[in-house]
C-alpha cells in the first residue's frame, strides 16, 4: 500500500482536519483517504472553475417586467392552503 506525506501544512487546516476526523470518528489518514475518493470520484468537480460557472448564470435570470410586475405574478400564483388553519391542526 502506498504512503502519503504532507509537509509544511498550515496548523488551522490541519487543526481543521483533526476536528472533522474527530466528528466522523476516523483517524486523520482516514478522514484524508476519504476526502481525496470523495472528491477524484467526481472528476467534473475538479475542472470546474466557479468564475466561471458564475459569468455561465449571468444573464440567465433576466426578465423585462419591472419589480411590482413580478411580485404580482408570485402574489398570483399562489395556491391557498389550509394546511395552518382549521381544527385540530399542528400549528393552530
Amino acid at each position: 500500500m502506498a504512503n502519503l506525506q504532507v509537509r509544511d501544512m498550515d496548523e488551522k487546516l490541519y487543526s481543521s482536519l483533526r476536528s472533522l476526523a474527530k466528528n466522523e470518528k476516523r483517524s486523520i489518514s482516514q478522514e484524508v483517504i476519504y476526502i481525496l475518493q470523495k472528491y477524484l470520484s467526481t472528476p467534473k468537480s475538479f475542472n470546474l472553475n466557479p468564475t466561471d460557472e458564475f459569468l455561465q448564470l449571468a444573464g440567465s435570470w433576466d426578465d423585462n417586467r419591472n419589480a411590482e410586475e413580478i411580485i404580482k405574478d408570485i402574489n398570483d400564483n399562489r395556491k391557498n392552503s389550509s394546511r395552518f388553519g382549521g381544527d385540530n391542526e399542528l400549528f393552530d
